[in-house]
């Protein structure tokens, strides 16, 4: 069997930056097995698989797998997955929805920042977290907050306390299959993050777009402001203009497809 593929650099300008994902077309979905073994060969933190939509609510399924595991919902793997079919020359429209299996349907867009994303956005409550600040190196932080589709939330004082992060993965990783978000006001942007899921086979994420799902709501009310601009500081680090619209976080940025071709199973 052959399949279609294409490597794309998400929240990126140009090659090299942002976040990879793997973008993957089916006719039908495969087992779950051959899914989960696809995704740990490309090793790349997420494989988005697409499936045209039987029931017609979307225009396509949408799954993704990190190298271990799946997940709930990929912010960069779905602008990834929606750069992919906008791209495609028989596809002529505006924008892509696509049909999840826990994050209910998304949506992608053409904008003037290259792609709009509609996600979810959820709203973290204030709550101890002992052992992330010790997998972090941590001994306190101005916050601390939970979400409990597994998203824990440190806030510190600025950047430079972000940039100083040196985790424990080990200690993360027990802590369980959890994204790991540390973050500060930002001194070129507005904020500031990065990304630690070790649970899930990531040790630190490049961009994580559903990060921001958890971000948005929290620097919207503090920063008395619905938009604002968003720098995830890992080594190829990217960009994100969020904007928080009560039930939805939109989210903007580029895509630059970095390797298309031919996957063969034997």
């Amino acid at each position: 069997m052959t399949f279609r593929f294409a490597q794309i650099d998400a929240f990126a300008t140009r090659a090299f930056e942002g976040n990879p994902a793997a973008v993957m077309p089916l006719d039908h979905w495969l087992d779950d097995t051959t899914l989960q073994a696809i995704a740990a060969e490309n090793n790349l933190s997420e494989t988005a698989f697409l499936v045209p939509d039987p029931r017609g609510e979307a225009d396509f399924e949408l799954r993704w797998f990190t190298p271990a595991t799946e997940v709930a919902l990929c912010g960069h793997a779905t602008l990834a997955a929606g750069h992919f079919v906008l791209s495609q020359t028989d596809f002529l429209r505006e924008y892509v929805r696509f049909r999840t299996r826990q994050a209910g349907v998304l949506e992608v867009r053409y904008d003037d920042h290259g792609y709009a994303m509609a996600l979810p956005a959820y709203a973290a409550q204030r709550k101890p977290l002992a052992p992330v600040l010790a997998g972090l190196g941590l001994r306190k932080a101005t916050e601390t907050l939970w979400h409990p589709a597994g998203y824990g939330v440190v806030v510190l004082d600025d950047e430079d306390a972000v940039l100083a992060i040196r985790p424990d993965f080990a200690l993360l990783r027990a802590v369980g299959d959890v994204l790991n978000i540390v973050t500060a006001p930002g001194r070129e942007t507005d904020i500031v993050s990065r990304v630690f899921a070790p649970g899930a086979g990531i040790d630190e994420d490049p961009v994580t777009g559903s990060a921001h799902c958890v971000l948005a709501p929290y620097w919207a009310d503090r920063l008395g402001r619905s938009r604002f601009s968003a720098f995830q500081a890992s080594q190829r680090g990217g960009r994100v203009d969020c904007e928080w619209s009560g039930a939805r976080t939109i989210l903007r940025g580029r895509c630059v497809t970095v390797i298309e071709g031919v996957f063969r199973l034997d």
